[in-house]
């Protein structure tokens, strides 16, 4: 599935797939500056958290509380390899039963867990993305 809009469109983009994803983990693609922080910030509002969402760029994960659920935001941009995932306890985070949006998930591709979905992000200009959802 594809989706065009405008970034004065993200909040509605958000909720709409929330309806579509089938999966708690979501996998965030697309190049430095394409909006995948953005959108995850719209994500999680729509989850009902009112916490603030930052890019976790030098954390590597945030976490964040919504209505009962955890959710927790992976910006694996610095890690250098899979070792260093491990170190920080990224399975325990993987495979509980919270919300996972991880920003540049290639590094740690091997581990993830069947039950994912995917959403790539490109720019068509600068105020337009285009996503594409994958099963």
């Amino acid at each position: 599935m594809e989706i065009v809009y405008g970034l004065n469109q993200v909040e509605n983009v958000a909720n709409e797939l929330l309806k579509l994803t089938n999966f708690k983990i979501l996998l965030f693609r697309g190049e430095m500056g394409s909006g995948k922080t953005t959108l995850i910030k719209s994500l999680v509002k729509a989850l009902g958290s009112k916490d603030e969402v930052s890019s976790p760029t030098f954390s590597i994960v945030n976490e964040y509380k919504s209505n009962n659920e955890t959710i927790y935001h992976f910006d694996l941009y610095r890690i250098k390899d899979i070792e260093e995932a491990y170190n920080f306890g990224i399975e325990d985070y993987i495979n509980s039963d919270a919300w996972i949006f991880i920003e540049w998930p290639d590094k740690i591709d091997s581990i993830i867990p069947d039950g994912f979905n995917t959403i790539e992000i490109k720019m068509a200009s600068k105020n337009k993305r285009i996503i594409k959802l994958n099963y």
